[in-house]
């Protein structure tokens, strides 16, 4: 449910508190895992760029892990989340780090002032939401003149062929029903879904790369060097969104170019798409 004027699904947001509640990116999510996945959302994010004493904001940190990695790069980082319950997760996890501060807000009322930001990041988190173009106007405005922005949006298969997005629409239906499901069957669906269909697809995948046969369109080939743990985890987040949006390159482009960034550069591989811009 939206309520009126606001920015946000009050069912996505009560999910969100359910996934990162359930996986906490603790133990069970590697320090491999974590640092590989960093490295590949984070790799066109222009760290030299930044001043000496960056302050910045992590708008929608789930469980903080990629805080994680990210405080102990700058002076202070923000970390924003309209749910309580994931909030709750993160303070845990970045209880031993000093140069932080949770807010408990959606993207339309960040509770810092305008132009006051070094840089953001927002990850698999503006397609959640109403409107993904209206989220990141907000977000630039917190931004200074020339800070970087880095944004990873579900993409709408424009770059894969059509029998893709044919698997991608029966997934889809999967995803609507399952999303409407009792809270108790979420994580047992979720759960069955990793293990028949993420797995299998994801090691198959590894064993064709390692024979030197892996078709580029190899559903779930992204998963094969993935711990079973990081597949869990995501076919919870994929299935049990009630409200989800896909972008095309060109549309993120055009949403960024409007909210007033430029320099936006794509990166060119897997998660697509992931992009950087930079405040004008």
């Amino acid at each position: 449910m939206t309520k009126a004027g606001s920015n946000l699904d009050r069912d996505t947001v009560a999910g969100f508190g359910r996934e990162w509640s359930t996986f906490r990116q603790r133990e069970e999510f590697s320090e491999a895992d974590r640092a590989e996945l960093f490295a590949r959302y984070f790799e066109l994010f222009p760290w030299s760029d930044l001043p000496p004493q960056a302050v910045g904001i992590d708008i929608g940190c789930g469980s903080g892990r990629w805080a994680l990695l990210v405080a102990p790069r700058v002076q202070h980082l923000h970390l924003l989340d309209a749910s309580a319950a994931a909030l709750a997760v993160a303070k845990e996890n970045l209880k031993d780090a000093a140069n932080v501060s949770f807010h408990l807000a959606s993207v339309e009322a960040i509770p810092l002032p305008d132009r006051s930001l070094d840089f953001a990041y927002s990850l698999g988190v503006l397609h959640h939401i109403p409107d993904t173009a209206r989220g990141i106007g907000d977000i630039a405005r917190k931004l200074k003149p020339g800070a970087p922005f880095l944004v990873y949006l579900y993409y709408a298969f424009d770059n894969r062929p059509a029998w893709f997005r044919t698997v991608w629409r029966m997934s889809d239906v999967v995803r609507r029903v399952v999303s409407r499901m009792p809270e108790r069957l979420h994580f047992a669906v979720t759960q069955a879904i990793a293990a028949i269909v993420y797995w299998p697809l994801a090691r198959t995948a590894k064993w064709l790369e390692r024979i030197g046969w892996l078709p580029a369109t190899w559903p779930l080939s992204y998963y094969r060097n993935r711990s079973f743990y990081v597949m869990r985890t995501d076919a919870y987040d994929r299935f049990c969104t009630p409200l989800e949006h896909r972008f095309t390159r060109v549309q993120i482009e055009a949403m960024l170019r409007g909210a007033g960034f430029s320099r936006i550069r794509f990166l060119e591989a897997e998660p697509y798409w992931c992009a950087v811009a930079v405040r004008d």
